[in-house]
């Protein structure tokens, strides 16, 4: 198996709606995509999945040499390997790797988070880092596609914490700032009991008006000159906003028994829908 195989199947296997949107790329692009999305789900299932602390963290630190590998031309793992060729082709900074592995060290040191200006700084690590080395994988000329690349990947990281709510709290997190669930009474044994309730709607409506608001900034900052080199990500948008719609027409406080979903079908409506658009 070549390390871009690896990947591809790392990918496929996730069942991620950004599978959808690699697809339209050109070969090198979507290689390099397809390789950037198979580091993430490497680095985060260390943290899901691995039970005892101490192993995680010597799994993640076992990655963070293998990203200094990468960058002194010595890689030993496929995803590594399969990167190789884009952090040069695109200049993707050895900075952003090692800040998403920070995001998911945050998740072996803290399951709260007390405010929304702390958990901005994860967010930042997990999702809006990888919207930046993603944007620079499609392409830009302006450098305010940054600035758009940044705050998509900040929405799209909401969208997640609020579809997870449920699954996050039966491994007891909480992703929701703890100043919000008291600013709405609601507490975190509502949470993490899966308390269906107006005032559990009600905090988490405040959750998915933050996220549209954050789509509809990053979506403003797009310059359109880039637009069309960014379609991937605006596919990738559509699919989660979709899916943003889902939990607010179900009912938000759903979430907390329920993961809300769309078909592959309709995920590959919406990349063609978006592909042809723009």
């Amino acid at each position: 198996m070549t390390p871009q195989e690896y990947c591809q199947q790392k990918a496929a296997a996730s069942g991620s709606s950004f599978y959808y949107s690699f697809m339209f790329l050109p070969k090198p692009r979507r290689e390099a995509i397809t390789a950037l999305y198979a580091f993430c789900r490497e680095v985060d299932d260390i943290a899901d999945e691995c039970q005892d602390i101490d192993i995680a963290r010597t799994k993640l630190a076992w990655w963070r040499a293998e990203i200094s590998n990468l960058y002194a031309g010595k890689p030993q793992h496929p995803v590594t390997k399969a990167l190789a060729t884009p952090v040069k082709s695109y200049a993707l900074q050895e900075q952003h790797f090692q800040e998403i592995i920070d995001g998911m060290e945050m998740d072996l040191n803290q399951s709260r988070y007390v405010d929304f200006d702390e958990l901005q700084v994860y967010c930042y690590r997990v999702a809006s880092v990888v919207g930046i080395l993603a944007a620079s994988i499609f392409g830009y000329s302006n450098p305010a596609t940054l600035l758009y690349a940044h705050d998509l990947g900040l929405a799209f990281q909401l969208t997640n914490i609020t579809r997870d709510v449920g699954e996050d709290a039966r491994r007891d997190r909480i992703y929701l700032p703890l100043e919000e669930l008291e600013k709405f009474s609601v507490t975190e044994h509502d949470i993490l009991q899966g308390h269906e309730s107006d005032k559990v709607k009600q905090l988490l409506d405040f959750q998915i008006a933050r996220a549209e608001s954050y789509y509809d900034k990053a979506f403003n900052q797009l310059p359109a000159e880039d637009r069309k080199a960014q379609r991937t990500g605006l596919i990738m948008a559509a699919i989660y906003r979709a899916v943003l719609d889902e939990i607010k027409l179900d009912g938000a406080q759903k979430v907390l028994n329920s993961r809300t979903s769309l078909t592959p079908l309709r995920k590959l409506w919406l990349a063609w829908i978006t592909w042809v658009k723009n």
